[in-house]
């Protein structure tokens, strides 16, 4: 069977990268004439800017075929101010080709590409370009690589045997080693399946520019690759990508499950939460400026749908889920000047068509200054950006000097009180808010005692967590590293509406910070600065007057590596000044390292003059209501006007982590001193006689003695949501890649060995909501129940319906980390779990297993 795999290509800037598409494509005979990014007629740098600049900044696609294989290639940009643009590939690929140049090395940039690929699971080759101009050995060239990325890189060399080959695949797995010993060969499949894991990093060598090493590279990644599995299921899909062909919205997309149909209809939340229902115009498969259009396409394809107009880069169509986070961010923030005769106001929303194509072009409008601001990664995104603009709108306009994008964490645990009560309105909320580490963000959880509020009342409150960009009280930066947990809730059963607890959250969130404070914190950079050994002074000295934390990375007889961390306030303009005393010998690469406390925050917080307690947009203040007129009650007075008290949680020290039937037993626990305190406060005075055994003879005494009390043993049960423990779990998320089912398999296999040493009931849930006239099934598996649901019937309802059918009889733990079914359990009174707490006690279970059947063979 002919493979079909999606590669991409990846590199810091001027590694080659482009060269290598071109010979690809020239070697499997897509193009006839090979294009140079010097000359400026690639196949697919099409773009004014990527020709004039000679690089790549919006990510292709190409397709070209050889008797083995067809391939869909990617190539992404290698500048780091596009690097999210080359990120949001990563999702899409089955395999990777990392570029690097052979006379630079691994380069900081080559690093966070390397950690992204590691972050989304990508199996990798690596390609060590431009080697007939490198100083150093091939050999030296994979020691490097060894060190700097992985012990796990092997160099495949081309003019080599077989069993050379082997015996340096022997020295990096155990695995081959006893092939080796005894002279057989090591089989390809074996390799191609340590590759596809991440446990083998295949090393090549050549020049993509003379065609060296580019044919065996080709070879070797058809004969050490595996074909991805899809399974037979309904419609998924990935969206990566928003262009414009013209005035036609194109959404790009892999479908990574079924098949996908002109005139299909699509049913999916926009970034507002609308439900939107649309069909498919038009499928078209790219390749280049080219395109093919076709009437249908199935899993693993890439294409480009018309005739959705609300879709998103990473929104998940079908039963694919949304994409995560990007993982790399902008940190400058840039205002965009419009001609005279341009209103901000009215070109906003034109603007905002940019950023569905640009997404890390973050536009958002200034109220403070009337002014449209984009957060950017750099200044070769400056000229894209004004591009852009001049050819969609025909208007020439400036960026204003570059603003470091800071952020705000509360600073200590505090309750946020939020009171909303004018005429005939009524809601509280109340919120513990607490710090966490460093690159966390904000988190949202629900620790309400039960039958406080209504579940309805605490989903509406999360989503309003959510749908707001929460700001700091410092300088109104985005805020960040916070928890946030709702603690306590009022409704009226009469005058609450869903506005009201609206303003009684934000209000609260607001009220928390004024209580807590917040710490400012700054972007950091992680930076290489490589200078001629006669200009380390002057670059520590610099380094160290720009706060700058650093150590000497590497030094020979010309130049010396400094490596270190510094804000990007100090380091962002630094290159000129590198280059300029340096006279261009030394060389300035920073990535981006996340957030740390400001250097100069003092400094920073008296040059915004931001008064939060006067922000009209985010009020602290609490409305409440006295002789039916409702009145403002300050920030700094509230507590004492607050109808529910939650202040014991902020002396309450974190409890210890106990097993979880330790736990789910202590649910139901009381002690005697307990049970006592209960009963006096019932039903008064407790009053005891005096016991005396009764008077009985001989016999009956005896009879009692060996009468055994029947006492009903309590029945446990643990509900678990299948598919939500796969993809939460990193090792059968990465089998689910490859075989859904052979994911299952592995999954039911672990929780009969759970389920034969605990002797737990367990009910195991698959979702098959869109199985095309499924009628679900119902079967006992090693000694617990499997569920697969029919068709419009999700996974959730089912979970929902049995916990409150078992509720009363049995004592329910859910493991699932779908947040809805989380509270229906919270508002039920079962127990919920997370996956990793789930996995922990399977792996505890697991060890005691371990360890009793070692026992057994001991004592044998």
């Amino acid at each position: 069977m002919k493979k079909r795999l999606t590669i991409g290509i990846l590199a810091h800037v001027d590694a080659g990268k482009t060269t290598l598409s071109e010979a690809l494509l020239y070697l499997s005979g897509k193009i006839r004439t090979l294009g140079r990014v010097d000359h400026k007629n690639t196949y697919l740098d099409t773009n004014a800017v990527e020709r004039e600049r000679g690089i790549t900044v919006f990510s292709k696609q190409a397709r070209f075929s050889t008797p083995d294989c067809d391939f869909i290639l990617l190539d992404t940009p290698g500048h780091v101010d596009f690097s999210p643009e080359a990120e949001r590939t990563l999702g899409l690929l089955d395999y990777a080709i990392l570029v690097i140049s052979g006379t630079d090395g691994v380069q900081n940039h080559t690093r966070t590409l390397w950690q992204l690929l590691d972050f989304y699971q990508v199996p990798t080759f690596l390609f060590i370009n431009k080697c007939d101009v490198a100083i150093k050995r091939k050999e030296d060239l994979a020691e490097e690589l060894s060190k700097a990325l992985s012990p796990r890189c092997v160099a495949f060399y081309e003019a080599e045997t077989k069993k050379e080959l082997d015996e340096r695949l022997a020295l990096v797995h155990e695995s081959f080693l006893e092939s080796v010993l005894t002279g057989e060969p090591i089989e390809d499949a074996d390799v191609a399946a340590l590759i596809a894991e991440r446990r083998l990093f295949p090393c090549l060598f050549g020049a993509a520019l003379r065609l060296d090493g580019v044919a065996f590279l080709l070879d070797t990644l058809i004969r050490y690759s595996l074909q991805p599995i899809y399974e037979e299921r309904a419609f998924a899909a990935k969206v990566y990508k928003i262009a414009r062909a013209g005035t036609t919205r194109l959404t790009y997309l892999k479908i990574t499950g079924g098949t996908l149909s002109a005139r299909d209809e699509i049913s999916y939340l926009s970034a507002d939460g609308t439900r939107t229902v649309e069909k498919i115009n038009q499928i078209r498969l790219y390749s280049g400026e080219k395109f093919e259009q076709v009437d249908s396409a199935s899993a693993g394809e890439i294409c480009a749908v018309s005739g959705l107009s609300a879709t998103y880069v990473g929104l998940g169509l079908g039963l694919e889920g949304n994409a995560c986070r990007p993982v790399l961010e902008p940190v400058l923030s840039y205002c965009i000047q419009l001609p005279t005769g341009c209103d901000p106001i009215l070109y906003f929303p034109k603007l905002k068509e940019l950023e569905e194509e640009e997404p890390s072009l973050h536009l958002y409008w200034n109220d403070s200054l009337a002014q449209i601001e984009a957060q950017l990664m750099g200044e070769v995104q400056i000229d894209l950006v004004k591009r852009m603009i001049k050819e969609r709108f025909s208007i020439d306009c400036e960026l204003g000097t570059g603003k470091i994008l800071y952020k705000e964490k509360i600073a200590k645990k505090a309750i946020g009180i939020g009171h909303f009560e004018p005429l005939r309105h009524y809601a509280e909320v109340q919120l513990l808010m607490e710090p966490q580490p460093n690159g966390a963000g904000l988190i949202f959880d629900i620790r309400l005692p039960e039958n406080t509020l209504d579940v309805n009342w605490q989903r509406l409150i999360l989503s309003h967590l959510y749908e707001k960009a929460h700001r700091g009280t410092l300088i109104g930066a985005a805020l960040t590293d916070t928890k946030i947990t709702l603690v306590a809730g009022r409704a009226h059963l009469k005058h609450t509406e869903g506005g009201d607890f609206r303003e009684a959250t934000l209000r609260a969130v607001r009220h928390g910070l004024m209580r807590a404070g917040c710490e400012l914190l700054e972007p950091y950079y992680r930076f290489r600065l490589s200078v001629p050994n006669h200009s380390v002074g002057r670059a520590m000295s610099d380094l160290q007057a720009r706060f700058a934390v650093f150590e000497i990375d590497s030094s020979n007889e010309e130049a010396t590596v400094l490596c270190g961390k510094a804000p990007v306030s100090e380091l962002h303009d630094y290159t000129r000044a590198v280059i300029s005393y340096t006279a261009g010998k030394g060389s300035l690469s920073c990535t981006f390292d996340g957030y740390a406390p400001c250097h100069n925050a003092e400094e920073i917080i008296g040059a915004w003059h931001y008064d939060p307690a006067s922000d009209l947009e985010n009020p602290p203040h609490s409305v409440f209501c006295d002789h039916g007129a409702g009145f403002v009650v300050p920030w700094d007075e509230v507590e004492q006007y607050k109808h529910l008290d939650a202040s014991h949680l902020l002396s309450q020290t974190p409890a210890p982590i106990l097993p979880r039937m330790s736990q789910l037993s202590k649910k139901y626990a009381l002690s005697d001193e307990e049970l006592e305190a209960i009963m006096l406060r019932e039903f008064g005075p407790i009053k005891r006689r005096r016991y005396s055994e009764p008077r009985t003879n001989a016999a009956e005494k005896a009879a009692k003695r060996h009468t055994k009390r029947s006492v009903k043993p309590p029945r446990h049960m643990v509900i678990i949501d299948g598919y939500n423990l796969i993809y939460a779990w990193d090792f059968l998320r990465e089998t689910a890649e490859f075989s859904l089912e052979k994911a299952r398999e592995v999954l039911m296999d672990l929780l009969s060995n759970y389920v034969a040493f605990t002797k737990i009931e367990l009910l195991l849930v698959f979702d098959a909501y869109r199985v095309k006239d499924g009628v679900g099934s119902d079967f006992l598996h090693d000694g617990y129940r499997v569920v697969f649901t029919r068709e419009d019937q999700t996974a959730d309802a089912y979970m929902e319906q049995r916990m409150h059918e078992l509720g009363p009889d049995y004592n329910i733990r859910v493991v699932t980390g779908d947040r809805l079914v989380q509270f229906s359990a919270v508002h039920s009174g079962i127990l919920r779990m997370t996956a990793k707490e789930f996995l922990d006690e399977l792996t505890s279970v697991s060890n005691q297993i371990t360890d009793f059947i070692r026992k057994l063979e001991e004592q044998s």
